[in-house]
């Protein structure tokens, strides 16, 4: 059993919360710790907590508890690392890990120097729809990754430090680019380094000092090629998708705004219909299970069964740590305009990864560059010659 204290009463932590309670069923969040009382209070009623605190420490030290997790404000994450260092205490913390990856690195060897296990709670990369695609790509079905993209937009976050940039750290590229990033990592390969980054930020609907709409290209050492759309100023509610292409094939996944489930009413359509909706009449998009569909049942039964087996689970500190890296470097590229690198001090994948070779031989004499039939039924060859470069076609 994890008795759990859980760092943070607001939106994310509840979330939590009920994943904990409700998928394994033994685990409990024990302990609750808010900035303000009250809200302390509240959860800990909401969720039977046997004691709730305003002091971390207090929380984080107490023998009721074997496992913290954090559901604070970015600027708190580091504050609560140490101290489950300090105290030898198993911690879990949300994303993004750091508010750059000076502080992550620092968090990341904070933990492996107490020898407690630590886990990124990275939802995205644990939804059913994407264990099921990558382990699509793991079994080869793609062939070579060349291209993952990844897409989170939606109307902007629920509290007030998400829009200050201080609390933060950054705007939607800090927020929902640390999920696009580590999900297109786990299809590209966590193992082939993240070289450069290209990208374009702005500031176009949101009286804030971060930027609050973003995409960029991440370059990796074997060539393929990451890319993240991330905004707070779309309207009508979550849009999360994925898309994975290969040299033998494809994946789309729309995790949220399109599964399925479509419902219209013309009147209230109740009082919740999922994460981020902006309209309770009209069409309306609700989620079945949406503690389960955005990963966090999964998440947390890995993340528990890996602390009980002494072993990592699938995202940990080192995880959330090159994602921060990723992301220093698009927030430098979005001001110089250029290609820049990523910094990565400590890196623990594979190195001098070259692009390989994916010619297809047709002949002695020629590769194959594409078989196709036609509308009039041919079945024609494109084809090069090894020589030469001449490009040829011929009927077969």
């Amino acid at each position: 059993m994890q008795k759990i204290a859980m760092l943070g009463s607001g939106f994310i932590g509840r979330f939590y919360a009920e994943s904990i309670h409700g998928q394994r069923g033994r685990d409990r969040v024990v302990a609750i710790y808010a900035r303000r009382e009250e809200s302390a209070k509240k959860f800990a009623d909401d969720y039977g907590c046997d004691f709730w605190s305003i002091s971390m420490e207090e929380i984080i030290s107490s023998p009721s508890v074997n496992m913290v997790c954090i559901a604070l404000p970015n600027n708190l994450h580091e504050e609560a690392v140490m101290l489950c260092a300090k105290h030898k205490k198993a911690v879990v913390s949300t994303k993004p890990l750091g508010r750059n990856a000076e502080e992550a690195l620092r968090m990341m060897q904070a933990v492996e120097e107490a020898g407690i296990f630590a886990g990124y709670l990275e939802d995205l990369c644990y939804s059913p729809k994407f264990l099921k695609a990558l382990e699509s790509v793991k079994t080869g079905a793609l062939g070579r990754i060349i291209w993952a993209k990844s897409r989170e937009a939606h109307p902007g976050p629920h509290s007030e430090w998400f829009w200050d940039i201080e609390q933060a750290g950054g705007g939607c590229i800090l927020d929902l680019g640390c999920h696009c990033i580590e999900i297109s990592r786990n299809f590209i390969g966590k193992d082939i380094r993240p070289v450069e980054v290209m990208c374009w930020a702005d500031t176009q609907v949101k009286p804030i000092d971060a930027e609050d709409h973003a995409i960029a290209l991440v370059k990796y050492e074997n060539g393929a090629i990451g890319q993240f759309e991330v905004s707070w100023t779309f309207r009508g509610g979550m849009d999360l998708r994925d898309e994975v292409m290969g040299t033998e094939g494809t994946i789309w996944i729309n995790n949220f705004l399109r599964t399925g489930f479509e419902m219209y009413t013309s009147g209230s359509g109740g009082d919740y219909v999922a994460e981020k909706a902006e309209s309770k009449s009209g069409w309306l998009f609700p989620v079945g299970d949406e503690v389960n569909d955005l990963g966090y049942n999964h998440m947390f039964t890995d993340m528990f069964n890996a602390a009980e087996e002494g072993r990592d689970a699938a995202e940990t500190f080192y995880d959330g740590y090159v994602v921060n890296a990723v992301i220093d470097a698009a927030y430098r590229s979005s001001k110089t305009k250029l290609w820049e690198k990523v910094e990565l001090p400590v890196w623990r994948g594979q190195e001098g990864v070259t692009k390989p070779s994916n010619y297809v031989e047709y002949d002695e004499e020629h590769y194959l560059i594409k078989q196709e039939v036609t509308h009039d039924g041919r079945n024609k060859l494109i084809l090069k010659n090894k020589i030469t470069g001449k490009i040829s076609e011929q009927d077969v």
